[in-house]
């Protein structure tokens, strides 16, 4: 939970690095509150309000942890623009998101360099 708490409070941040623990424990909660909420507004027959409200809140959040992701394994944020391509531009960004960090790079020390805190 400290690794969604940690990308909602860094929520506009472009810069920097993020590790693949901290971009896909975001991803993993995100995933099941959004579960949760089309569950509980499928109970109680409302339209896709909580859901729609809970994607356009962790919008911001979501980009900024992708971008940093990017920055993490050597590439610029505009590369997440190729999840507009069908299919294609979403294997590939998956495949980026997956790859280990870089040693430093343009965008900072190595976030997973020994002596750092894993936090």
């Amino acid at each position: 939970m400290d690794w969604y708490l940690k990308v909602l409070k860094n929520y506009v941040g472009f810069s920097g690095r993020a590790r693949r623990t901290e971009y896909w424990m975001f991803t993993l909660f995100s995933v099941i509150i959004s579960l949760v909420l089309m569950l509980i507004e499928y109970l109680i027959g409302l339209p896709q309000s909580l859901s729609s409200l809970y994607s356009l809140a962790v919008l911001l959040p979501s980009l900024g942890v992708s971008v940093r992701r990017l920055h993490d394994v050597g590439k610029s944020g505009w590369w997440l623009l190729l999840g507009l391509i069908p299919l294609i531009g979403a294997i590939i960004l998956l495949v980026f998101f997956c790859q280990d960090s870089e040693s430093d790079n343009n965008y900072g020390p190595n976030p997973k360099a020994e002596g750092r805190a894993l936090v």
